[in-house]
């Protein structure tokens, strides 16, 4: 592992690089905190992959794309005059040290997770004059599971939440009944104006189904987003393993039964894929 210096070293680099790509490239000269913004997004979907698929190379290569991305921020905001990365890192360091005065202050000594977690909760909406609502700082642009996932633990850190985890069983099967009731409603519909409005209430009770699931599975310590992404890979296994069997019999899968799909599919599920 590098010293202190050593990593600091390596930073100062990282920006020295910066202001060249800058001066120097017409692509990164071009690029705005609005053109990086998808890219970004990119970059932690590679970074999550590589997490979850426990590749320590890749892990840090993809920190490295973000850690650039961190700095190409603070240097379009540097050029325009707003605020620098020195100015990101103090404000951060400020936040940190406010949030954890059981380190940092004369606090009491937290001495579980739990506690910490629920006066994170209570210091963020100090700040700001303490005007902060609870769910405030959950991104709307967030991805769905995730972003109910922040919701409810939001809710919990601040008591609201359910006494006792099997009672989340009854909440998810009252919304699947719901939720098949609009559905039967939407086929009785017909078409035009009242087929819109019941595809709508059906989405609605689809919505207040997948996030009582997602309750859940965080009741449960499980991950949604996680069991999801592992859901679609396999899925993606054993459907590819379908189409390459296929494909090697100079068969195509549009002229195939889903009796005999189904026959390769379980194929794949008993080599494990």
């Amino acid at each position: 592992m590098h010293t202190k210096e050593e990593k600091l070293e390596s930073i100062g680099r990282l920006l020295d690089i910066m202001v060249e790509l800058r001066k120097k490239c017409p692509w990164n000269a071009a690029q705005t905190h609005e053109t990086l913004r998808p890219l970004t997004l990119e970059e932690v979907f590679e970074l999550s992959d590589a997490v979850l698929q426990k590749n320590d190379s890749d892990t840090e290569k993809e920190l490295g794309d973000l850690l650039l991305h961190v700095i190409f921020y603070a240097k379009v905001a540097e050029e325009e005059g707003k605020y620098d990365i020195a100015d990101i890192a103090l404000r951060e360091c400020e936040k940190m040290i406010f949030r954890h005065p059981h380190v940092f202050g004369d606090g009491e000594k937290e001495t579980d997770a739990a506690s910490v977690s629920e006066n994170w909760e209570l210091r963020k909406r100090m700040e700001n004059g303490g005007k902060r609502h609870v769910l405030d700082g959950v991104p709307e642009s967030a991805p769905s599971v995730l972003k109910a996932m922040q919701i409810q633990r939001k809710a919990r850190d601040v008591g609201f939440d359910w006494e006792k985890k099997e009672d989340v069983w009854a909440k998810v099967r009252e919304e699947v009944d719901e939720f098949e009731d609009e559905l039967r409603a939407m086929a009785a519909s017909g078409e035009g104006p009242v087929f819109d409005a019941a595809r709508d209430r059906a989405e609605d009770e689809l919505g207040d189904f997948m996030f009582a699931t997602v309750n859940a599975a965080r009741l449960y310590g499980l991950d949604p987003e996680v069991a999801l992404s592992r859901a679609c890979a396999k899925f993606r296994r054993r459907f590819t393993y379908l189409e390459d069997n296929t494909m090697g019999k100079g068969r195509l899968l549009k002229d195939m039964t889903l009796s005999e799909m189904d026959e390769i599919w379980d194929e794949a599920k008993a080599k494990g894929l």
